[in-house]
């Protein structure tokens, strides 16, 4: 790494720099809020003054869309197939032919106060995998802010101490100087301890531990450690590539309502078609990575909301633009967002995409580095700087053009254009061309049909009928849940307003 570059490796705020270097993060926290309420403001201002230019803009963005709509649609589509097809592969079959004996698996589970069932199940779920659980070490990473957590962790530790190679509990301490609480910083504390208390102590090379961190529902597939251990042996340089499973948030879909199903697959096939686009790949949720650019990175950083995509950046400054996620098109499974009451579950899914649309906070980061880092190839800065910034302000303005802003010509727009043939005809075409996108939802439908685990004796049968109904309400959910959470989200970064890190609940029914 540049060395006049690694002092601004784990900058979480503006807050953390001074002078120049501070108001300058500060400007570049500022941007994806400054670029959203501009979009916002010049297609009003649009509509009152020039609404036949407004009306145009909604014309050629809906073509757009409709366009873009078919592009996401292919990529889901073949990320679905090379799934299926991964899924269906003997990985112990396909591992043996290559070295890998002496490849150890780390899996750290974070958790706050989450039920003992549910980690139960995530750790029952890697003993029975098709895998030799004496190469598997599990680190159970409690906190100390939670009365229950350590006992938890014990408890588990008992039942399942005699399966692995080791299984430990860590009990990150709370009010450590520089953190915030949440999943980085308690995650960095129990890797340090693990290092310390198991690898060195075992003398066991870092470069051969492949550490997958994980939510505390994750629930493994019988080969994904096998899977794993191929992507890894078969990587040019895996020291400098993390590996992304596709995660679908289908352990409670049955018993989850239709809101919070339809959200949970849009959330696991924007994952999948991300998965076909490795150069716009950063690592989500679950990822697993070797343990040695990890250690040499500093761990996840202990002051960011988005510890979970933070990390790749962290690693691909540190290698001064030399690292990469390889996608594993294979699945680890997660929790559909579902609370005790169908209110609490709006209200916790709403906060779940708040958090994870807070990663607009990863842009001044991105850019701020750059800046700092002459090592870094000229054509990354920009085609990543690009990605992140489109993305984001897409992911704000797209539903709310869609399906509001676009049509404020034709309330706002004075009775003379309202008297135009374009008045007339801009519902006609922008209809046409919106349903025609929606109409990718007939592509979501069949695949979610496809990915729904088997119904339980107990659910009746009608409840199949609304998997497919559910698709419903993706314009509504893209609305309140992606478009209004990111807006939120980077206006508490336009205003210094930021975020702590907010733990999902999650409860399992037994």
């Amino acid at each position: 790494m540049d060395p006049k570059a690694k002092k601004y490796l784990h900058v979480g705020r503006a807050g953390d720099l001074e002078g120049s270097a501070r108001r300058i993060y500060r400007f570049l926290e500022m941007l994806p809020g400054i670029l959203t309420l501009a979009t916002f403001g010049i297609l009003i201002l649009l509509s009152v003054y020039r609404p036949i230019i407004a009306a145009y803009c909604t014309i050629v963005f809906s073509v757009y869309w409709l366009f873009k709509t078919m592009y996401l649609s292919i990529h889901l589509r073949h990320d679905f197939k090379r799934m299926r097809h991964n899924m269906s592969l003997d990985w112990n079959s396909r591992v043996s032919n290559l070295r890998h004996d002496h490849f150890y698996h780390m899996v750290m589970l974070p958790f706050y106060d989450e039920p003992y069932e549910l980690l139960a199940e995530s750790v029952r779920s890697i003993a029975n995998s098709a895998w030799n659980t004496k190469k598997i070490i599990v680190v159970l990473c409690a906190e100390e802010r939670s009365p229950e957590g350590t006992s938890v962790g014990e408890r588990l530790k008992k039942e399942f101490e005699h399966v692995f190679f080791q299984i430990c509990v860590t009990v990150h301490p709370d009010g450590l100087p520089g953190e915030i609480a949440g999943k980085g910083s308690n995650l960095a504390y129990a890797a340090e301890e693990v290092r310390i208390k198991i690898l060195d102590a075992h003398r066991i090379p870092y470069e051969d531990v492949i550490l997958s961190a994980f939510d505390s529902d994750t629930v493994v597939y019988p080969q994904y450690f096998a899977c794993l251990t191929w992507y890894v042996a078969t990587c040019e340089n895996p020291l400098r590539t993390s590996f992304q499973p596709v995660p679908l948030y289908n352990n409670n879909i049955w018993d989850a309502p239709m809101l919070s199903r339809v959200i949970a697959y849009s959330s696991s096939f924007w994952q999948m078609i991300q998965q076909e686009r490795p150069e716009k790949l950063a690592t989500f949720s679950s990822h697993a990575i070797l343990f040695k650019p990890l250690y040499e990175a500093g761990y996840w950083q202990k002051n960011v909301v988005s510890e979970d995509s933070r990390i790749f950046w962290n690693l691909f400054m540190y290698f001064d633009g030399d690292y990469s996620v390889t996608p594993m098109a294979y699945p680890v499974s997660m929790d559909a967002n579902v609370g005790p009451t169908f209110f609490t579950t709006v209200r916790n899914i709403y906060k779940q995409h708040r958090r994870w649309t807070y990663g607009a906070e990863n842009i001044a980061y991105i850019l701020f580095n750059f800046m700092q880092n002459p090592r870094i190839s000229l054509r990354k800065k920009l085609s990543f700087s690009f990605y992140q910034i489109e993305g984001f302000w897409s992911l704000t303005t797209h539903p709310m053009i869609l399906f509001f802003v676009g049509w404020l010509p034709l309330w706002i727009g004075g009775q003379t254009f309202n008297a135009s043939v374009l008045s007339y005809n801009l519902p006609h075409v922008a209809r046409l061309f919106l349903l025609l996108a929606m109409s990718g939802l007939i592509v979501s439908a069949s695949l979610c049909m496809s990915l729904v685990p088997e119904r339980p004796k107990n659910v009746p049968r009608y409840r199949s009928i609304l998997m497919l109904l559910q698709w419903l309400l993706v314009p509504m959910t893209m609305v309140f849940f992606s478009s209004i959470p990111g807006i939120e989200s980077q206006v508490r970064l336009l205003t210094g307003k930021y975020l702590g890190f907010w733990v999902t609940p999650k409860s399992r029914k037994v």
